[in-house]
């Protein structure tokens, strides 16, 4: 069996350290803020997350950009000359072109290395809902599955990665776009908080409403309650929050003290999705029946 290496990109939202652990190759995004240019590696070595965070609060002009073919061919090359396989994990391609450039770059790389297996898998994930996703993958290769037994592993797995957030922020979204004006008023006045998911499709679906921050993450708990894989107390869930720790706090006490969870892994959301959402997001990931 030819050795292979698992990629992903820094959406994962995996920090430098589980990226190391997980023995992964992570092919960075990178944003614009202020008109400078940064890449968002694990290590936030350009730019702490905390500042990244603050700044967004003051009301900086963020954009982000998908990793270019050139990006990924570059990032993909070197495995392949060593002789090993791809197998790489990708943000939601309903959320990015990522996935797509990762698929042109692996086809025409497969004409250069014609022995070589490259398979992109489209994760219909974001920020560390897609880190779950690679995290179990890699689970399955260290018991010594092939490439082809963690794509299927994996393929099968996403339809129960489930995704669940809360944002503070609603004038992040209404600079982004994806509410308007009126209604960013209007449920900031009324301290109205939306409920969100990543759905079937890999899209940002917003679900319900919570009049205030405790009760939008309580519901964010509710909802693994509803459809998370039993028993609870044994899952491994992870946490994205947006300089918010906080509502980490609160939301891991909710799962220790009615599910009996004891793996709780949080870390900062990416700027990538973070320049969208805004202070005080939180997401929820975990394995559930369905999303």
């Amino acid at each position: 069996m030819r050795e292979y290496v698992i990629m992903t990109d820094s959406c994962a939202d995996l920090t430098a350290a589980e990226v190391a652990d997980l023995n992964l190759c992570v092919v960075p995004l990178s944003y614009v803020m202020d008109d400078i240019t940064y890449v968002n590696n694990p290590d936030h070595s350009e730019l702490d997350p905390k500042e990244f965070f603050r700044r967004v609060g003051d009301g900086a002009m963020c954009s982000t950009s998908a990793v270019s073919v050139g990006a990924f061919a570059d990032a993909m090359r070197p495995i392949l000359a060593e002789g090993k396989d791809i197998l790489y994990i990708a943000f939601s391609g309903a959320l990015s072109t990522t996935y797509q450039s990762a698929c042109i770059a692996a086809d025409d790389l497969r004409a250069e290395f014609p022995d070589a297996t490259i398979e992109v898998i489209d994760s219909l994930s974001a920020s560390r809902g897609q880190g779950l996703l690679v995290y179990y993958a890699v689970q399955e290769k260290n018991k010594g599955k092939t490439l082809q037994e963690v794509a299927q592993f994996t393929r099968e797995l996403i339809p129960h990665n489930i995704h669940w957030f809360t944002v503070a922020d609603l004038n992040q979204l209404k600079r982004g776009g994806r509410i308007s004006a009126a209604t960013a008023l209007v449920g900031t006045m009324l301290n109205i908080k939306p409920v969100l998911r990543v759905n079937e499709t890999g899209h940002l679906e917003s679900v319900s409403k919570s009049r205030g921050i405790k009760a939008a993450l309580t519901e964010l708990v509710n909802q693994m309650e509803k459809t998370g894989r039993k028993p609870l107390a044994d899952q491994t869930v992870l946490i994205c929050h947006a300089d918010c720790e906080d509502y980490v706090d609160f939301v891991s006490k909710l799962l220790r003290e009615r599910f009996g969870v004891t793996d709780i892994r949080a870390e900062y959301i990416g700027p990538v999705i973070g320049s969208h959402t805004g202070l005080g997001t939180l997401g929820l990931f975990f394995i559930g029946e369905h999303r």
